[in-house]
C-alpha cells in the first residue's frame, strides 16, 4: 500500500513543480500570463482578446507572443475592428503615432509636419529642432467678424455687394518673419432700400477698404 502511495505523492510534486516553473517563465516574459485573453497558449501567448483590448504581438526571431492591453506601447497605434483589436507598428520614421499615415512624434533626425516625419521641413516652413517640428513661418489668429454689405461705398440699397473680413497678423516666435494681413470677401445681397436723399455711407473710422482675397 505504501508503495503506490509513494509514487503518487511523487508523480503529484513532480507536476507541482512543472507547474510553478511554467508560472514563472510566464511572469519573466510577461506575455504568458493570459490575462484579458479569450484563447491562450503557453508558448505564444495571447492570440485573442476581451472586448475592448487590443493584442499586442512581440516577435523574436521566428517565435511571437501575444499579450493583451488596454492601450497599445509607444510605436503601435490600435486597429478596432469586429472580430480582433490589434496593435500595429508605426511608420519606421515615427517614435509614436494615431495611426499608419498620422505620426505624432518622430525618431530623431526627423521633422513633423502636418503627420509626417521628413528628413528636412518644406519651404515656407521654420525648424525647430527642440520639438523636432516643422513651424509655420507665420501663425495668423483666428478670422474676424463680417462687415456690413456694401455697394459702392453705401451700406443700402439693392443688388449685390460685398462683405469682407480680416485674419489679424502674427509673429512666429522669433520674430523674424512678419506675416502679412488676410483679408477675404464674398458677395452679399444688400439688405434694404436707401431712403430718398440719404446715401448711408458707413461711419467715418468704420469704413474697411475694399480689399481682395490674399491668402498665403
Amino acid at each position: 500500500m505504501r508503495a503506490p502511495l509513494y509514487w503518487l505523492l511523487l508523480v503529484a510534486h513532480a507536476v507541482d513543480m512543472l507547474a510553478q516553473t511554467l508560472r514563472k517563465k510566464q511572469v519573466d516574459t510577461g506575455f504568458g500570463n493570459c490575462t484579458g485573453c479569450i484563447a491562450c497558449s503557453e508558448v505564444n501567448g495571447c492570440s485573442s482578446c476581451q472586448h475592448r483590448l487590443f493584442l499586442f504581438i512581440r516577435r523574436e526571431g521566428m517565435r511571437q507572443y501575444g499579450k493583451c492591453l488596454h492601450d497599445c506601447p509607444p510605436g503601435f497605434f490600435g486597429v478596432r475592428s469586429q472580430d480582433l483589436n490589434q496593435c500595429r507598428k508605426c511608420r519606421s520614421t515615427c517614435e509614436n503615432c494615431f495611426s499608419r499615415d498620422f505620426c505624432i512624434q518622430c525618431k530623431s533626425n526627423f521633422y513633423l509636419h502636418k503627420g509626417k516625419c521628413l528628413s528636412t521641413c518644406p519651404p515656407g516652413t521654420l525648424t525647430q529642432k527642440s520639438s523636432q517640428e516643422c513651424k509655420e513661418e507665420c501663425e495668423h489668429g483666428s478670422w474676424g467678424s463680417w462687415s456690413r454689405c456694401t455697394r459702392k461705398g453705401k451700406t443700402c440699397g439693392s443688388g449685390w455687394g460685398l462683405k469682407t473680413r480680416v485674419r489679424e497678423a502674427g509673429r512666429d516666435e522669433q520674430e523674424v518673419t512678419t506675416c502679412k494681413v488676410l483679408t477675404e470677401w464674398k458677395k452679399c445681397s444688400m439688405q434694404r432700400s436707401c431712403p430718398a436723399g440719404k446715401s448711408h455711407r458707413p461711419k467715418k473710422g468704420r469704413r474697411r477698404p475694399r480689399l481682395y482675397l490674399a491668402r498665403k
